[in-house]
């Protein structure tokens, strides 16, 4: 059983892709707990497993070996609709990429979310109205992808990985495709949303410049969790064994 104020717990996680000779590792035996209403950062050097992680923790891929609990539920145990459905349900997404639908305005790009969720509608657009105008998209919310600034395009897709109330966001490298200031802003607002609804925030990021946002910066290398640190302190061992 989970412990209770922990959103998720991974225990020895591995993970290989491709085939025969050529299966690589990228997740070795990996193990961690994150407390609800944590901000947890992954980082590490490209090829450490970071995003690999992130997406078994966000239930999106399946491990080859190892466990992952997630909001008290062993996922293994799900079938795939099952999955599929705990997924809409407690768990948000913001892309790298954004992932946004060119031909949809930022209302709909962030409604057509609750709408998969079965949300009728016009209940989803007021949905997505209010959280555009949290992420200072009020007046935007007619236009498309096409015509907004990049850091219009990432307060949409923070919006729209919220419009469900996730009990966990997902942030797979949320500032890589923005300059400084926009960086810093778009985190800004992250975390002041994700603190003002609750929720756990889980990024994966190779962006110094904004790892103080997080409460828990965890490090990989060689596809382990070899510590853990605290912005602005010096690198301490992480006590990792007992989930490792």
């Amino acid at each position: 059983m989970i412990a209770p104020n922990l959103a998720i717990l991974a225990r020895g996680v591995c993970k290989e892709f491709g085939s025969g000779p050529q299966r690589t590792p990228v997740l070795q035996g990996a193990g961690l707990g994150i407390a609800r209403g944590e901000v947890v950062f992954l980082v590490g050097p490209s090829g450490s497993g970071k995003t690999t992680l992130l997406s078994i923790l966000g239930c999106i891929l399946t491990p080859d070996g190892g466990s992952v609990q997630v909001l008290n539920q062993e996922v293994a145990q799900l079938r795939p609709a099952e999955l599929a459905a705990f997924r809409q349900r407690h768990l948000g997404y913001v892309f790298q990429t954004f992932n946004l639908f060119p031909t949809l305005s930022a209302l709909d790009n962030v409604a057509l979310a609750a709408t998969m969720r079965g949300v009728a509608l016009p209940t989803a657009r007021a949905q997505a109205e209010r959280l555009l105008e949290q992420v200072g998209l009020s007046r935007q919310g007619r236009l498309r992808p096409g015509q907004l600034s990049t850091g219009g395009c990432q307060r949409v897709a923070v919006a729209r990985g919220l419009v469900n109330d996730p009990a966990i966001l997902f942030a797979d490298e949320p500032t890589a495709s923005l300059d400084a200031a926009n960086g810093q802003a778009v985190m800004e607002l992250l975390t002041r949303l994700v603190k003002a609804h609750g929720v756990t925030l889980v990024v994966v990021t190779h962006d110094s410049r904004i790892l103080s946002f997080a409460n828990r910066i965890l490090h990989l290398e060689h596809g382990r969790l070899i510590r853990a640190t605290q912005p602005g302190e010096a690198a301490q061992r992480a006590t990792l064994e007992s989930v490792a």
